[in-house]
This record gives C-alpha cells, sequence and structure tokens, in this order.
C-alpha cells in the first residue's frame, strides 16, 4: 500500500503534496481576485477547491497516523485506496474539462461519487472483517485508519457535489 517506500519517506511524501495542494489553492484564491468571469461560479469554485484540500488533509492525516500507528500491514486499505485514486482521476478529469467538456463535467461528478460510495463500501467490509477477528490493539489502530480513509470519500462526495451544483447553474 505504500509503494514501496518506507512509512517515513510516505509521510514525506504526502507532506509535500499536501503542501503543494494549500500553495494551488492560495493561487486560485489569488487569481480569482482578479478576474471578471469564472468557468463556473466562485462560490462553487471554492466549495470544490476546499473539497479538494480536505481530501488532500485527510490522505496527509491517513499516512500520519499510519505511520505512528504502524499496522501489522496495509492490506486493509487497498481496496479504499484504490477507489480514492479512481475518484481523484475522475474528477482531475472533470475540472479539466470544465471549458472544453462542460457536458461530460457532470457525468463525471457522478464517476467520482459512485467512487466515492465505493470507498464507504469497502470501508464497511473491512470494518467488518476486522470486527470479525480478536478485540485487540490492532483492531482499533485498523478501524481508526479505516475512519480517515472514509472521510476522504465524504469529502469526494462533497467536491462531485460542488461541481454538479456549478454545472446545474452554468445551465441556467
Amino acid at each position: 500500500a505504500l509503494g514501496g517506500m518506507s512509512s517515513h519517506e510516505a509521510r514525506q511524501r504526502m507532506s509535500v503534496v499536501e503542501h503543494e495542494g494549500d500553495a494551488e489553492r492560495a493561487a486560485l484564491v489569488e487569481t480569482l481576485r482578479g478576474l471578471l468571469a469564472t468557468p463556473i461560479d466562485r462560490e462553487d469554485l471554492f466549495r470544490l477547491s476546499r473539497s479538494v484540500d480536505d481530501v488532500l488533509d485527510h490522505l496527509r492525516d491517513f499516512v500520519r497516523e499510519a505511520d505512528l500507528f504502524a499496522p501489522p500491514g496495509f492490506g486493509f486499505a487497498v481496496p479504499l485506496l484504490d477507489a480514492v485514486i479512481d475518484g481523484l482521476a475522475v474528477l482531475e478529469h472533470a475540472v479539466d474539462g470544465l471549458l472544453s467538456d462542460p457536458g461530460g463535467v457532470t457525468v463525471a461528478a457522478l464517476a467520482v461519487r459512485k467512487a466515492a460510495n465505493r470507498v464507504r463500501q469497502e470501508h464497511q467490509v473491512e470494518l467488518a472483517r476486522a470486527l470479525a477477528g480478536p478485540f485487540d490493539a490492532d483492531l482499533l489502530r485498523t478501524r481508526e485508519l479505516l475512519r480517515r480513509l472514509d472521510a476522504v470519500g465524504r469529502r469526494l462526495v462533497d467536491a462531485a457535489d460542488a461541481l454538479s451544483d456549478a454545472m446545474l447553474k452554468r445551465s441556467h
């Protein structure tokens, strides 16, 4: 689940990614100050950027907690992370298409929601699997890390909703 890097390296890399995301969001805010028109409503653009920032924050926290909690393995997280990766890829495609393919953005937003729903479903499956085992510290570690990834899925839903709302407003 760590892609061949140590948990310390993953933690450092995720911190860099999260800080880059913060810098991009700050640049977006600064750019918006000088624009008369935006491809979508400013409020929806801020909601979208906040949701993406929250996704990055929760992923950073997941990596940090995974390093701190040191669970015996990360197999439980793989299905959730796969769904998160799928959701982020579709979200990126949707944002890239705001100007070039506005009709595809709504379809992509639905796909982001589906990926986020997969995160929730995999969370439930993996939590049930963990609860079927012994009640010990490893169970608590797993539960907390699963909870963190479920929060990522909820923020993906927020991003999808911001895009859907924006496209609805734009079509009227």
